[in-house]
């Protein structure tokens, strides 16, 4: 059976009204009830694919979200999630034909994270797709593309979440109020969600947990109103996981868990991860709700069980698909190659490439060189086996030199054994430096230190960063190792910005690996011989850590001062930036309303991928942003001496202005367009030597 939206709304609404108010009310919540008597069986809504199945068995681990931004690659990135929606369904294939219907089972997958990164110190960070509407809006309408699929049925539904202005800080999200203008409404938080709903299709939209001008975002009335009214949402409407108490136990807004169901089923929250809803029945019995309340949000949800394919009289051609594809070759090669593409070469003297037949011993230094927890970021699954970065260079190298290994201090502790005194490795580490030839260093964080905020969902108790300094410990580490005066490459691993000055002037290369996947330390190694050029791109600015002093408090949700857009001081790695072992550079331009073309060049003497990217700036409108903004990007591959010509589509938004009053209107109708190999400002051209081109366009 072909299932369109109208053939499964009109099964649902069959099937609903064969439903009591009370059986109706049990399937708003997300662990949803068998009815026996009408063949339904029970149905858990909760499931995480943010970089792979999570925290549901074994299946392929990814890169971190973030890493994922950084390949600047929507076609891939749509290859990755068709994999990880593969797994899903033979997940769900599998374990329900066992009776398994539990918790992160199921076919609704929580994601992706579309909110935007616009304070580098949000401990969730790493879970979106960085600072900028634009790629964030791409990257995301691909990974949905590639969950849910195009055949007759959905392969899995996806959700845009956290809707719609939720960025931290952390420690707040229950009680806290996100004060955003009309203008960075428009401009910054609501694109990509209206990218995901209205050319995406997404299933379902996500809820934030704090308020958002006044209003809780899982009842706001302005928000519902974008959503099903301007952008004409079809799909169900997901409160975070115990977001709705949180309006009685935090905003303050209900007296009563039966107020706050009231509330929010009235505004058109349909599903309740949390445990309000079961407070729906009393709500409708207090008449603080309608029949009809309950009937449309439950008619809503078994409209998206009905287009998954999985009710009685109903199937899917997905219902095939064999468990045996979790974590096959073909997956895994795709995690391996999706880190290669995502780490960013932030610095390299001439080091890089390593030749393991010349560059004598290593030393392989650092908390996180044989650490698996920074390879897997939040929200993973559990991979049959993982490769440090230690481990993948060892492999590499296979016996052809020396390898030295010391794990220097703890991630955040000022020493490992607690018996022992303060900083009781940096001995050994100083000792590994000084009998090696080349060293690498393996510093950054993990989901420990920066992450979700503990709450009784979640398994981590992590947040926000103070700061954008490395741990104490990790510093001490550093200088320790860099006194040896050893050729010393550094390793990074971490979700967000970090301020590594130090390792930027004194180590010979920085690579930055995110937290790159269970296959993590292959890519790593494959990066740090030369095996596959470095081609990963910033999609977040790294920023000096006194730049915070001059950014707007964290709980100010202005955009004064914050991302690449808006940015007035120096950053330390500007958005877009990222060198490879090649030398590409655009040799000419020519642009119009609707595309650019580019051609482009690799002078240097190595093959390698790279992003090509354009930016617009309105010359003379008041209104438009400071700096020029991301509106085209593309990925080549390029041989040495190599020269392409590439047209790019470019975004139609980029050319229109936002007023305060949150309209968006057509600029000045003068244009400058840039073309290059990283954003159009000061600090990249001084890092890779290369300035973009530009040319004028008239609208």
């Amino acid at each position: 059976m072909s299932m369109n939206r109208e053939t499964a709304r009109k099964l649902a609404e069959a099937l609903v009204s064969r439903m009591t108010v009370e059986e109706r009310a049990s399937q708003l919540r997300f662990d949803a009830p068998a009815i026996e008597r009408l063949g339904i069986p029970e149905y858990n809504w909760w499931n995480e694919a943010l970089h792979g199945l999570a925290r549901g068995g074994n299946a392929t681990v990814f890169p971190q979200a973030i890493a994922l931004a950084a390949m600047f690659d929507d076609a891939f990135l749509e290859k990755i999630a068709e994999a990880i929606s593969t797994e899903a369904r033979a997940k769900y294939n599998a374990l329900s034909a066992e009776g398994d219907r539990d918790i992160y089972h199921g076919l609704t997958v929580w994601s992706p994270n579309i909110n935007i990164l616009r304070d580098p110190r949000w401990g969730r960070g790493h879970e979106t797709y960085g600072e900028d509407p634009y790629l964030t809006s791409r990257m995301g309408k691909a990974f949905v593309r590639g969950l849910q699929g195009d055949g007759e049925t959905l392969k899995t539904a996806a959700c845009a979440k956290h809707f719609a202005v939720h960025s931290g800080p952390e420690a707040l999200r229950h009680r806290f109020d996100a004060v955003a203008s009309q203008k960075d409404m428009e401009e910054t938080y609501l694109p990509a969600f209206r990218a995901l709903v209205t050319e995406a299709n997404v299933e379902s939209v996500m809820g934030a947990y704090n308020r958002t001008n006044g209003e809780p975002c899982c009842a706001n009335r302005f928000l519902m109103e974008k959503l099903r009214g301007e952008w004409g949402f079809q799909g169900h409407f997901v409160s975070d996981c115990w977001a709705v108490r949180d309006f009685h136990e935090g905003h303050m807004v209900t007296s009563s868990a039966a107020e706050s169901a009231a509330m929010a089923l009235k505004a058109g929250c349909d599903l309740n991860c949390g445990c309000v809803y079961q407070e729906a029945a009393e709500a409708w019995k207090q008449g603080l709700i309608s029949e009809e309340d309950i009937t449309r949000s439950c008619v809503r949800l078994f409209t998206t069980r009905y287009l998954l394919g999985i009710m009685d009289g109903v199937s899917s051609e997905y219902d095939s698909i064999p468990y045996e594809v979790l974590e096959c070759g073909e997956h895994l090669a795709l995690s391996r190659e999706a880190a290669q593409r995502s780490c960013v070469l932030l610095k390299n003297n001439g080091l890089l490439p390593l030749d393991p037949d010349t560059c004598g011993t290593i030393g392989i230094i650092g908390p996180n060189a044989d650490s698996r927890t920074a390879l897997i970021g939040n929200y993973h699954g559990t991979a049959s086996r993982y490769v440090t970065v230690q481990e993948g260079i060892q492999d590499f190298v296979g016996g052809r030199c020396r390898v030295l290994c010391s794990h220097g201090c703890a991630l955040s502790e000022d020493r490992i054994e607690h018996l022992a005194k303060p900083n009781d490795r940096i001995a050994e580490a100083v000792a590994v430096a000084r009998r090696s030839d080349t060293v690498v260093l393996v510093l950054g964080l993990d989901e420990t230190l920066e992450g979700e905020e503990g709450d009784t969902g979640n398994s981590y108790f992590s947040g926000d960063k103070n700061d954008l300094l490395l741990p104490a410990s990790q510093r001490i580490l550093l200088d320790s190792v860099l006194r040896v005066g050893k050729p010393t490459a550094i390793v990074l691993m971490a979700g967000s910005s970090i301020d590594l000055r130090e390792g930027s002037e004194r180590a010979d290369a920085v690579l930055l690996s995110w937290y790159p996947g269970a296959q993590g330390g292959r890519a790593v190694a494959d990066l740090l011989f030369g095996k596959v050029s470095p081609s990963g791109k910033l999609p977040v600015t790294f920023y000096r850590n006194e730049a915070l002093d001059d950014m707007p408090p964290f709980t100010d949700y202005s955009m004064a001062n914050r991302t690449y857009r808006y940015y007035a001081g120096t950053p330390l790695y500007p958005f877009g930036y990222g060198l490879t072992y090649g030398r590409c550079e655009a040799l000419s331009l020519r642009a119009d309303r609707c595309r650019a073309a580019v051609t482009v060049r690799n002078s240097g003497t190595r093959a390698t991928e790279d992003v090509l990217q354009i930016y617009l700036q309105d010359a003379d409108s008041p209104l438009a942003p400071p700096n020029p903004v991301l509106c085209g990007f593309e990925r080549v591959f390029l041989e040495p001496g190599q020269t392409k010509e590439l047209t790019l589509e470019l975004d139609q938004n980029a050319f229109t202005v936002v007023g305060e009053d949150g309209r968006r209107v057509p600029g000045s109708g003068h244009w400058k367009v840039f073309a290059g190999f990283g954003a159009p400002d000061a600090r990249t051209e001084e890092l890779t030597g290369n300035a973009c081109i530009t040319a004028a366009i008239q609208t």
